[in-house]
């Protein structure tokens, strides 16, 4: 995740390029785990542009509360326009709730939950358990879907050969953190969370556009930091020519196969 005050997401961008993230053949088996209730309170961890915030609020209902929080102000402001109101900007690896949510938010929550954004957080994973252990309720719940081990495998592995050859060092540029179920099982426990559920789930997931598209919403920030447009759309290009034979189907259409890590948790 980028910081806030150095946003490099376009919410038009994403919903363009990777809505998919949000569709309900590839979301409902998360929100089905959580089992949002009427009544309760839920936090929702990298909420983007709020489509599944949407649905949670309507499942919890006017007797409940819903909140949202992204480290972009592009997804927050398209969030709030998008019906959430309780919405703000904030790093999950450390999370400040703001002053001006109303006091009833700022604790006690039945659940955070999280889909398609923990994997971000490669600086501090622990940090992200610690910010929802500060606003569970005893007994609170932890249900997330992020990416897991052999996320877009075959892909990462093309950027790091191609940024190596170019001299850079892919390791330090990487900005991903994709464990294995017991990792992160181990995580969580360390974190002083009952694990109830964990499993990774092998999912292809089409693109809507080219692969150089999907890297230039999710690698040039990062990957490609620092380098120029030419140097970047160069490296972009070489490695979609390598990735062609595995994630381009007979009719010319991109294809990346996610690895799902899905969890539901208590806090002890």
């Amino acid at each position: 995740m980028t910081s806030p005050e150095n946003d490099t997401w376009s919410a038009a961008t994403y919903n363009k390029t990777a809505a998919f993230v949000y569709s309900a053949e590839f979301t409902s088996p998360v929100l089905n785990l959580l089992e949002a209730k009427p009544g309760e309170t839920i936090i929702d961890f990298g909420c983007g542009t709020g489509e599944l915030t949407l649905q949670i609020q309507a499942q919890v209902g006017d007797a409940g509360a819903v909140v949202g929080v992204d480290n972009s102000a592009s997804m927050i402001e398209k969030c709030k326009a998008n019906g959430i109101v309780n919405a703000f900007v904030g790093d999950i690896q450390d999370l400040q709730l703001p002053a001006e949510l109303p006091l009833a938010l700022h604790g006690g929550y039945d659940a955070v939950f999280s889909n398609a954004a923990i994997h971000w957080c490669k600086r501090s994973p622990q940090g992200v358990l610690q910010s929802a252990k500060r606003l569970l309720k005893p007994g609170g719940r932890f249900v997330i879907e992020m990416g897991g081990h052999l996320n877009c495998v075959g892909l990462v592995g093309t950027l790091h050969e191609v940024l190596r050859s170019k001299g850079y060092k892919p390791e330090e540029r990487n900005p991903w953190y994709f464990p294995t179920p017991e990792a992160y099982k181990n995580l969580l426990e360390a974190a002083g969370f009952d694990v109830q559920h964990v499993s990774l789930h092998p999912r292809r997931t089409p693109l809507s556009g080219t692969l150089v598209d999907w890297m230039r919403l999710f690698c040039r920030v990062s990957m490609f930091q620092g380098m120029s447009d030419e140097e970047a759309e160069d490296i972009m290009r070489r490695v979609e020519d390598i990735c062609r034979v595995d994630c381009m189907d007979e009719q010319g259409k991109w294809w990346l196969m996610y690895s799902r890590l899905r969890v539901v948790a208590f806090l002890r």
